[in-house]
């Protein structure tokens, strides 16, 4: 078996950054997509626990990646699922699909419903047929309980507005949190959480930066979206839950916050959220 730490991290077949220096208290990858990876679970899940990433949530992003993702996380620890319609997935959604969804979400290695809600930046679905999909997906987390796991992309207003006007779970979570600083400071006032990526640590991410400024750090969360998203200094190599230390080590000097301090607020929020785990 290849050594964690000689740059593959066993990950045969791609080619992943090396590991980074462990963080000082464990925390867990808040997003990911593990069907996207080309690495065996068992060896994300090796790899992410080096550096103190305990776990690890997959997300669903249609039926199949939503029934894919519990699986998963029924048969593998510290690995947890959300299912959902992505926004952009929306087309001709019918009510039995929703149903299924819905089915999925009483599993208890299911902890959050997502990801859903609006994207306008690519007009791959209708925005009706998007909408009634996200008014859906949030009655379906009001009545497990369990939080709601938001995309939000160009559709800051409507997303704000359909919550609003469903009433929101009581756990809201913004996924890839890509709005400014005045967005942060209406989520901080209605207690929605806001979940950063490494997309925060990008040259042209000052707005972005401006927002985790603002944003009360028991309202922050750390995601990967791997294989999506790799932070600086690794950007546009395959992103995976092991290379989160290198986006929580910015996000501290961002928010002037010592390293330990963010994971142990992180670790609580995450602990609210979905635990007990």
């Amino acid at each position: 078996m290849t050594s964690a730490h000689d740059g593959s991290d066993g990950f045969a077949g791609a080619s992943f950054p090396p590991l980074p220096e462990p963080l000082p208290v464990e925390i867990f990858d808040g997003h990911c997509h593990l069907e996207m990876l080309d690495v065996p679970i068992p060896r994300a899940v090796a790899a992410a626990h080096a550096v103190g990433i305990r776990r690890i949530m997959t997300i669903g992003c249609d039926l199949k990646s939503s029934i894919w993702a519990a699986q998963a996380a029924e048969e593998h620890g510290d690995v947890y699922a959300a299912v959902a319609i992505h926004p952009n997935d929306t087309t001709g959604v019918t009510d039995a699909v929703l149903d299924d969804i819905a089915k999925l979400a009483v599993f208890p290695q299911v902890r959050a419903i997502g990801e859903t809600g609006l994207d306008y930046y690519r007009d791959w679905a209708p925005k009706e047929d998007q909408h009634r999909s996200f008014r859906a997906h949030i009655d379906i987390a009001k009545r497990t309980g369990k939080p709601l796991m938001i995309h939000d992309r160009e559709a800051h207003d409507d997303v704000l507005r359909i919550l609003a006007e469903e009433g929101p779970p009581e756990k809201v979570v913004f996924h890839c949190f890509s709005g400014d600083a005045d967005m942060a400071r209406i989520c901080a006032d209605r207690g929605y959480v806001m979940s950063f990526a490494g997309n925060v640590t990008f040259k042209n991410a000052e707005p972005l930066r401006e927002a985790l400024r603002v944003a009360p750090p028991d309202l922050i969360l750390v995601e990967t979206d791997a294989p999506f998203l790799t932070p600086v200094p690794h950007r546009g190599k395959p992103n995976a839950s092991y290379l989160i230390p290198h986006t929580v080590r910015a996000m501290a000097e961002i928010k002037g916050m010592d390293v330990a301090d963010l994971c142990t607020a992180i670790a609580a929020t995450g602990e609210r959220l979905y635990g007990p785990w």
